[in-house]
């Protein structure tokens, strides 16, 4: 989540082009967020790479993935402006704060997707440039509407999340050979690409119920609908995090049973999954700002640790 300007700052900061200052340019694309993205697609390709890292392949992917994911987030600000303005942690965003014009906005998140896509499908694979395609579908077209009508948003939220390492994933398959002809639809299916969708479906759970409980109030002066809206006590929502936390630490077994891992990778991703689950009790017993806050926090260092714990113990032969 990217941080807001401070209102108090009158000086413009250095233009990026187009009339659009560095700072803007950052958190209209939601760089931190986005840097997330490039972070999981670079794992799901490192854990395909099989034959040696392909490096120039590797840059493509990220150059895709990195565009698409700034593309995606100005687009959902832009479906967002009237309730970003409604909530005091999101009113100086660009567009809310009428620092950025819509029309230029929309340009260039426009620019920016069919860039990812032309690029991908043409330096990569196809496979790679769908599954990027389905990741901004789902999020836009899906999960970004949904904010406003449904609770059940966050679980397709956490949909849209958990696709970007799996556009690593099937970016280090490469191009197919020259008798295959058809969407290799089966990349998705190997048990490396289950395990990191659902190891990043899971984290967000927890991650994003513990920040809607604590911002619940502006969620809903904001307009969207979420668990912890009405939840005061945060009895449900606490309760849902326990229970993510929890299938998040049984997922550890699932590279184990498949021969991706040893048996040794579950000592360090059980200890680091246990802390989330501590945490996620301490949230459930106690229901206060502070337990949900300290939950939010740890589950920052809870993905990037497991993933290099995973990184460290994957079998890339298999």
């Amino acid at each position: 989540m990217s941080e807001p300007i401070s209102p108090g700052t009158s000086a413009r900061p250095a233009a990026c082009g187009l009339g659009v200052s560095r700072a803007d340019f950052l958190s209209l694309t939601k760089f931190r967020l986005s840097a997330l993205v490039i972070v999981t697609t670079f794992f799901g390709f490192w854990l395909n790479s099989r034959n040696g890292l392909n490096v120039a392949l590797l840059f493509h992917t990220l150059l895709g993935a990195t565009l698409a994911a700034f593309g995606s987030a100005i687009f959902n600000q832009l479906m967002e402006i009237d309730p970003d303005s409604r909530m005091k942690r999101t009113a100086d965003r660009p567009l809310p704060s009428l620092r950025v014009e819509p029309g230029l906005a929309f340009a260039l998140g426009w620019l920016l997707s069919a860039l990812a896509l032309i690029h991908l499908a043409r330096m990569v694979n196809v496979e790679a440039a769908v599954v990027t395609a389905l990741t901004l579908a789902v999020y836009l077209f899906i999960y970004t509407p949904l904010k406003q009508r449904s609770a059940w948003n966050t679980m397709i939220g956490a949909v849209s999340g958990a696709l970007p390492p799996l556009i690593g994933w099937a970016a280090a398959a490469g191009q197919p050979h020259a008798d295959i002809s058809y969407f290799r639809a089966s990349i998705f299916l190997e048990s490396g690409a289950v395990y990191l969708f659902l190891l990043l479906f899971l984290w967000q759970l927890p991650h994003f119920l513990a920040i809607n409980w604590m911002y619940r109030d502006e969620y809903r002066q904001g307009g969207f609908i979420m668990w912890a809206n009405e939840d005061h006590e945060g009895t449900l929502t606490a309760r849902l995090a326990l229970l993510f936390s929890v299938l998040a630490a049984a997922l550890m077994f699932l590279p184990v049973m498949t021969g991706q891992t040893g048996a040794w990778f579950l000592v360090p991703s059980l200890l680091v999954n246990s802390i989330l689950i501590l945490l996620a009790l301490r949230f459930y017993r106690t229901r206060d700002h502070v337990s949900a806050r300290k939950l939010f926090l740890f589950t920052l260092l809870h993905l990037p640790l497991l993933l290099v714990i995973t990184a460290c113990y994957w079998r890339r032969g298999n």
